[in-house]
C-alpha cells in the first residue's frame, strides 16, 4: 500500500503543479483586443447531416453577427434526410439575409474522408469564391452571442494566430449532463493544458471543432483540409498542423454555445466513444496505459480509503479531496453543484468504461459512428 500511496501522491503533486495548472480554467476570452484598422473578410463554413432541429438557431445566430466587416455564410447540407437546408433557407429568409447564406448540397463521402472534413472541404471551395482572410469553421449545434466573430478576429489580428478557438460551452441541464459534462471539459484540459496550448515555444496543440477561426492562408500553407482529411479528431489535428505555421491560441466562453442536448448518460457515451479509442491512436498498447494511468490517478485514492489505515488512508483522503478541489472551477463555470467533485472517481470510471467501449466499437468495425457513418480508420495512413 505503502507503493501506491507514493505513486498517488506524485501523480496528483505533477497535476497540480506542474501541468499548465490545467484546473484553474484561467484561458479565457475575457480580454479585448484593439480592432484591426480594417476588418478582414470572413466566411464562416458550417458542415450540417440532419440538422434540422439545431440549424435555424445556429444560422440565426451567425447572421446577427455584428462585424464590421464582409462576412459570408456557407452551408453545406450533407445529404440531409431531415430538410436541414430548407429549415436554414428559411431562417434566411425571414431575417432578410437570404443574400448572406450559401446553401452546398453536398456530395457523396469521397475516399480517405471522415464526413465531417468532406463537408468542410465543399465549403472552402465554396467559399474561395469571395476570397476570405479567414475561415469560421463552425458546427451546426453552435450558437453564437453577437460579438463572436469580432472577437475572434481581433484577437486573430493582435496576436498574428493561424487559428483561434473558443471551447463552447456545452449544454449541462440534464442529470447525466450535469455528471459528465463538466469533466469532458477538466480531461480535455488536463490532456491539453490550454496554457501550453498557446504558448508557441510548446509542442501541445489543440482546438475546439465547434468555433475555430483559420487563417486561410496558414491552411493553405499546411496543406489545406485534405492534408488531415481522415483524422476523426478534426480539431486536434488541425491545431497541431497549424501550430507548424505559427501561434494558435484555445480558450474557455460564453460566447459561443452548443445547444445539441444529452439528456441520457448513453447519450453522452455515444458521444466520447466515437473518438475516445481514436484520441489513442487505435492502440491497445496506449488504451492499457490509459486504464492504468486513469486507475492510479482518480480510483486509487478510492482504494486507500477504503482499503488501507494509517497514513495510507490519510494519503487517500488527501487526494480525494485534491481532485475535488481542483474540479472546482470548471464546475463553477458550468454552474454545477461543488459535490460533484467528489463523485470524480465514479465519472473517472464511467470515462474509462466508454473508451473501452470504444476500442470494442473500433474491433467491430463501427468505431467513429456519426450519423450512419462508422468512419474511424482501418488501418493507418502514411
Amino acid at each position: 500500500m505503502i507503493v501506491l500511496a507514493s505513486s498517488v501522491v506524485a501523480l496528483w503533486a505533477y497535476l497540480t503543479v506542474a501541468r499548465g495548472q490545467f484546473w484553474r480554467a484561467r484561458e479565457r476570452d475575457d480580454t479585448s483586443d484593439a480592432p484591426p484598422a480594417v476588418w478582414p473578410r470572413v466566411a464562416a463554413i458550417v458542415p450540417a447531416r440532419d440538422e434540422a432541429d439545431s440549424i435555424a438557431a445556429s444560422i440565426r445566430s451567425l447572421l446577427a453577427q455584428d462585424y464590421p466587416g464582409e462576412f459570408s455564410i456557407v452551408l453545406v447540407d450533407d445529404q440531409s434526410r431531415d430538410g436541414t437546408a430548407d429549415v436554414a433557407h428559411a431562417t434566411a429568409r425571414s431575417l432578410g439575409c437570404e443574400h448572406k447564406l450559401h446553401v452546398v448540397a453536398g456530395s457523396s463521402l469521397a475516399s480517405g474522408w471522415t464526413g465531417k472534413l468532406w463537408a468542410q472541404q465543399q465549403g472552402i471551395d465554396r467559399a474561395d469564391e469571395f476570397e476570405p482572410a479567414y475561415l469560421l469553421l463552425t458546427d451546426a449545434d453552435i450558437v453564437h452571442a453577437p460579438d463572436t466573430l469580432r472577437w475572434l478576429v481581433a484577437h486573430a489580428q493582435a496576436r498574428g494566430l493561424t487559428l483561434t478557438s473558443l471551447m463552447a460551452k456545452l449544454r449541462c441541464n440534464s442529470n447525466a449532463e450535469r455528471l459528465l459534462i463538466p469533466a469532458f471539459i477538466f480531461f480535455f484540459q488536463m490532456l491539453y493544458p490550454f496554457a501550453w496550448v498557446n504558448d508557441p515555444h510548446r509542442q501541445t496543440a489543440a482546438a475546439a471543432g465547434g468555433c475555430m477561426l483559420v487563417r486561410r492562408e496558414a491552411l493553405l500553407a499546411a496543406g489545406g483540409i485534405a492534408a488531415i482529411r481522415d483524422e476523426l479528431i478534426d480539431d486536434c489535428a488541425l491545431a497541431r498542423t497549424l501550430k507548424r505555421i505559427g501561434p494558435i491560441w484555445l480558450g474557455l466562453t460564453q460566447r459561443a454555445h452548443s445547444i445539441r442536448p444529452y439528456p441520457t448518460m448513453s447519450d453522452i457515451g455515444r458521444m466520447i466513444t466515437r473518438s475516445a479509442y481514436a484520441q489513442l491512436d487505435y492502440s491497445m498498447l496506449l488504451l492499457a496505459g490509459t486504464i492504468l494511468g486513469m486507475t492510479l490517478v482518480y480510483l486509487a485514492p478510492v482504494l486507500l480509503v477504503l482499503l488501507a489505515s494509517g497514513v495510507e488512508r490519510f494519503v487517500g483522503v488527501v487526494c480525494w479531496i485534491t481532485m475535488a478541489l481542483l474540479f472546482q472551477p470548471v464546475l463553477r463555470f458550468y454552474g454545477v453543484s461543488p459535490l460533484y467533485g467528489l463523485l470524480l472517481p465514479l465519472i473517472a470510471a464511467l470515462y474509462v468504461w466508454f473508451t473501452c467501449v470504444s476500442a470494442l466499437q473500433h474491433a467491430s468495425g463501427r468505431g467513429g459512428m456519426w450519423k450512419g457513418r462508422a468512419q474511424a480508420r482501418v488501418t493507418r495512413t502514411p
